[in-house]
């Protein structure tokens, strides 16, 4: 039974409530916030070069593939890594909690990008990328659940704290191309991946210090899983990866269709979960009918996603070929383009964490966020249209520069809301695993973003920029019009 605090003493909601060390947030935060700036560090500093390594030439220091393979590959990685988050939340509701399964993350995705660095060859990309997809996806779900248990359900300064947190994930992402594409363009590829990997130890060393000081509630196990259920699941993993295995052999699994796998199998996976959720008998009526209101949160998560992350593959290659780098006689690295919407995180993420704690119970709720992100998303594809078809070099730095402030515009508007919305929806046995669906929608996303890249000819870009920021703009729209019934299945949740 749980110690009930004697009443003259605050209770731990009110403890938390008072501490405002961390930028008006609870010093906690700090903890948390530290072990995912070092991860995304790793994360985009290796993801910053790994296009590029897999297309370039061997004489580049590459390893030759083909470049719409290559993109497809990034995409199903990226995808990987978010569908992963479903195994480390499960992990965490039913075996180890939420933040033993962050600190043992942490240590994975480092062994990932020390294969990376030390290993040749594909076998370098294949063990480096296993480990960090796992290792990332555990650390996304459960990083975000543990921020969740920081603060009280009608704490007001929830949202403005998932949007500091997610300031420390755009330091990280900021700083990682920046000298990955540095070490990459003068030393190497694999002095890169070894930067990373540094990066990764750093962000352990850190959190392994300030773990001690969160909250019990981060490493409760709320669903815990019968002892004599273990050898069951432990075969179940077994089995998946023998099948696994046997499909890579066999070769139905490809690096040219990597991407459609893993769309598949996060479609699978989101409607097995949700459809898990649903039918538990261990929630609420409120709980499910809020379980249904995040369904078009997700899907229209998904849409955003599939363009936002194209930043990894089709702008990489715009970049590439289009962007004219020069700066003042120096080449700039094609990776450091993806610094820039960092840069602008940033500087505004602080901006809408005081618009939206001014506002209050005035700021737009969760669904036109959400519909404006999605339709802003739309828009910064539009603004491709002017420079589509344009030579080597033709587009200037400062139009790539604007298009991605729109990016992140759009990006402010939606993500760390949908990581607040993910925990405030969640019944309270799926804690974990409603962040995780959340994750399952970005996987998708980036899976459908790297498939789409084998679609995009550098030949005839206005049909493909049109297109997508069409249907976005479409998806924004239709979620405006539907804002009063999604509420209204979201039960008081704005």
């Amino acid at each position: 039974m749980r110690n009930v605090p004697p009443v003259d003493l605050p209770s731990s909601d009110d403890t938390a409530a008072r501490d405002t060390r961390f930028f008006g947030q609870p010093f906690a935060l700090a903890h948390v916030f530290g072990v995912e700036m070092w991860e995304r560090f790793s994360f985009y500093g290796m993801q910053g070069i790994l296009l590029l390594y897999l297309y370039f030439s061997v004489t580049d220091g590459g390893l030759g593939v083909d470049k719409t393979v290559a993109a497809s590959i990034v995409g199903a990685y990226g995808g990987a890594v978010y569908l992963s988050t479903v195994l480390g939340a499960w992990i965490a509701d039913r075996i180890l909690g939420a933040e033993r399964v962050l600190f043992l993350s942490a240590i994975v995705i480092m062994a990932g990008h020390i294969a990376l660095a030390l290993l040749p060859g594909f076998a370098g990309v294949t063990v480096g990328l296993i480990l960090v997809a796992f290792g990332s996806g555990g650390l996304k779900a459960t990083a975000t659940s543990v921020v969740g248990t920081l603060y009280a359900a009608d704490d007001p300064r929830r949202d403005a704290g998932f949007s500091l947190f997610y300031l420390g994930i755009n330091l990280g992402a900021f700083a990682g191309p920046l000298l990955t594409g540095l070490l990459q363009s003068t030393l190497g590829f694999h002095w890169g991946f070894g930067l990373a990997a540094l990066g990764m130890a750093l962000g352990l060393t850190q959190y392994s210090f300030g773990r001690r000081s969160l909250p019990a509630e981060a490493r409760v196990v709320p669903n815990p899983l019968p002892r004599g259920r273990y050898p069951l699941f432990a075969g179940i993993g077994a089995a998946a990866v023998v099948v696994i295995v046997v499909l890579v052999l066999t070769g139905v699994i490809r690096a040219d269709n990597l991407a459609l796998i893993v769309i598949g199998a996060v479609i699978l996976a989101a409607i097995a979960y949700f459809a898990v959720i649903l039918l538990s008998r261990q929630i609420t009526t409120q709980e499910r009918s809020r379980v249904w209101g995040f369904l078009p949160l997700f899907v229209t998560s998904v849409v955003f996603w599939s363009l936002y992350q194209q930043q990894f593959t089709v702008v990489t290659l715009y970049s590439a070929e289009r962007l004219n780098r020069d700066l003042f006689g120096w080449e700039m690295p094609i990776p450091w383009v993806q610094s820039i919407n960092p840069v602008f995180i940033i500087l505004l993420a602080g901006v809408f964490t005081a618009v939206w704690s001014k506002l209050g119970s005035r700021q737009p709720s969760t669904p036109v966020k959400f519909a404006l992100g999605v339709a802003v998303m739309g828009v910064a594809f539009l603004l491709f249209l002017p420079f589509a078809g344009g030579g080597a070099n033709s587009t200037p730095l400062l139009a790539i520069v604007g298009i991605l402030l729109v990016f992140t515009i759009a990006e402010l508007m939606l993500s760390p809301v949908g990581l607040s919305a993910a925990t405030k929806l969640a019944p309270e046995r799926f804690q974990t695993q409603m962040v995780a669906l959340f994750f399952l929608s970005v996987s998708l996303g980036t899976a459908i973003a790297g498939q789409l890249a084998t679609l995009y000819d550098p030949t005839n870009e206005v049909p493909y920029f049109a297109t997508l920021g069409g249907i976005s703009i479409a998806m924004g729209v239709l979620l405006l019009v539907c804002v009063k019934p999604v509420l209204s299945l979201m039960k008081g949740v704005r």
